[in-house]
């Protein structure tokens, strides 16, 4: 954007900071409304995956691979407190990145519970399988096969059994509640105590299962990596930027803060990359194609399928601006060291520099020093 010089009156300025102000107040407060379901798949399923098994794009590419939340022995691993400190600040050896300046505090707290909510199985004994065969030989009977309380138990016992799939059973039933209730039965109710037939170990597998089957809150729906807003009608116009503000996207710019943005002064576009490497373009299409496509397109316009969810957006390479500042040194960097307060990671955590070398040789050549005359409309 060209820098001007203004002779505005003072109240002139004061008026025009005053609605840059009020902007800025309506974007955070539109923010801290936002739905952690959308938070998570904008900013955190390109790597961890639409269901939170680490099923992506990046679990092949990524060493260590991004967390499995799936798993028993992560969700033991990882604390509420712990999830919150490394998404505020990312991990050092790995390619989590520090969120705390694109996400509030607020934001990453919900993105968290959401996580802990939907993705991650109770932290128990660790045998649900046990659990599944114990709860249908002594539970199933008065409760149900699939913890909604049997028929002949809600019509003759004279208090019905506890249904497991009801909102009031996840909000007042915690764990620790479920195995006591287990183990010395409920007073008043033909709830019986287990824990003269059944050891410690059996109880809490039982009440682990019915936690991880029965009392998980059920997924939104139509939320996915490449749909998260849901799969849209047949007939409904396909996302345009102009659009966006009204899918309940999270505010954020779509573009990079620094994509239009003149450049002080121009970039040597012949310059080398560092440490005298040499890039192999031929190596370099092939990591591009398996670790950069989903966010930058196969043709390097930042089109790719996860592109619409992402804030901001990928880099277009095949922009003006780009081809004006991206030389090799410049794409290597920013490719090894990745960007803060975008979801371009730090690939030199993951990559040889030798490969680091050949994506840029390979983006450099096929998109920033390509024939400009089919793209010379973008600006």
């Amino acid at each position: 954007m060209p820098m001007y010089k203004f002779s505005f009156p003072l109240y002139t300025l004061i008026l025009v900071s005053s609605l840059f102000l009020s902007t800025q107040i309506q974007a955070e407060t539109s923010t801290s409304t936002t739905n952690p379901a959308l938070i998570y798949h904008n900013y955190c399923s390109v790597c961890h995956g639409d269901k939170g098994d680490g099923n992506s794009h990046a679990e092949s590419s990524m060493l260590p691979p991004p967390a499995n939340f799936t798993l028993q022995k992560t969700a033991r691993r990882l604390t509420r407190e712990r999830m919150i400190h490394s998404v505020t600040n990312g991990r050092p050896g790995t390619a989590m990145v520090a969120w705390k300046k694109q996400l509030s505090s607020k934001e990453i707290e919900e993105v968290v519970d959401y996580v802990r909510e939907f993705f991650m199985p109770p932290v128990g004994a660790g045998d649900v399988g046990r659990g599944k065969k114990l709860y249908a030989q002594t539970c199933s009977v008065c409760h149900g096969d699939h913890g909604q309380s049997a028929k002949w138990g809600s019509n003759l016992l004279r208090s019905r059994p506890r249904n497991f799939t009801t909102e009031a059973s996840r909000r007042e039933l915690s764990r620790e509640r479920m195995i006591n209730s287990a183990t010395y039965g409920v007073k008043g109710t033909p709830m019986a105590a287990f824990g003269v037939q059944l050891s410690a170990g059996e109880i809490a597998d039982i009440v682990d299962y019915i936690r991880e089957v029965f009392m998980r809150s059920n997924m939104p729906e139509g939320l996915s990596g490449t749909h998260a807003y849901g799969q849209p009608a047949a007939k409904k116009p396909v996302a345009t930027p102009s659009t966006f503000s009204d899918m309940g996207v999270v505010n954020r710019r779509l573009l990079p803060k620094n994509e239009n943005t003149p450049l002080k002064k121009p970039v040597n576009m012949r310059a080398s990359l560092p440490d005298k490497l040499q890039g192999n373009p031929k190596i370099g299409h092939a990591l591009f194609i398996q670790n950069c496509v989903q966010c930058h397109g196969i043709k390097g316009n930042g089109e790719g399928p996860r592109a619409y969810f992402i804030f901001p957006r990928p880099r277009d390479f095949t922009r003006e601006s780009s081809r004006k500042r991206f030389n090799l040194p410049a794409l290597y960097h920013s490719i090894s060291k990745g960007k803060l307060g975008t979801e371009m990671p730090a690939w030199d955590l993951v990559m040889t520099p030798q490969q680091i070398a050949d994506i840029s040789e390979y983006v450099f050549r096929t998109f920033i020093h390509a024939d400009t005359s089919k793209s010379a409309h973008k600006k």
